[in-house]
């Protein structure tokens, strides 16, 4: 099996997961934080929402500078409500499937870099950054959970059976 095909039957898999995680975000509770150190609700669902896409991104693009001297900082548009959060999601999986689609695996072992005002911070091989990625996700949304958990959200199965949820589809 080719890397393309590999990660983007995995990225089709996880995104059952994380839709059902972003459905239950629970509205006009965006500014909503666990601790003063925590992303708030909003942010971190808008994370979740959008991680897909960053995908697509490594494959069109060499690198990203997330503060680059002299220009704007790197601020994706923010969703205000549940159906712009699974909208965003699904053009995130969307743009990231066809970017997979498009590409090849010889392109996936090319560098891509991360970078802060200018210094690189990641250099690795798209296959790598893109395999970080998708556990990047996976940690998020597993953080999403547990806002749902201390909101009294019922929080959804994943990988398997949650304490509200005994089976899923």
């Amino acid at each position: 099996m080719k890397l393309t095909e590999l990660f983007a039957a995995e990225l089709e898999r996880e995104a059952v997961g994380t839709r059902r995680a972003l459905e239950r975000v629970p509205e006009g509770r965006s500014d909503w934080k666990p601790h003063a150190k925590s992303m708030s609700l909003g942010q971190l669902a808008n994370l979740v929402a959008g991680m897909p896409g960053w995908i697509g991104m490594m494959i069109h693009q060499d690198e990203l500078d997330l503060n680059p001297p002299g220009g704007k900082p790197y601020r994706p548009k923010l969703a205000t409500n549940v159906t712009e959060l699974i909208a965003a999601h699904d053009a995130a999986l969307a743009g990231s499937l066809q970017a997979l689609s498009g590409t090849t695996d010889e392109h996936l072992q090319t560098n891509w870099q991360l970078l802060v005002a200018g210094k690189v911070v990641a250099d690795k091989p798209r296959h790598i950054m893109i395999r970080d990625s998708i556990n990047h996700l996976a940690h998020h949304r597993g953080q999403l959970t547990v806002f749902l958990r201390l909101l009294d959200v019922p929080v959804p199965a994943i990988y398997g059976p949650s304490a509200d949820e005994a089976r899923f589809d």
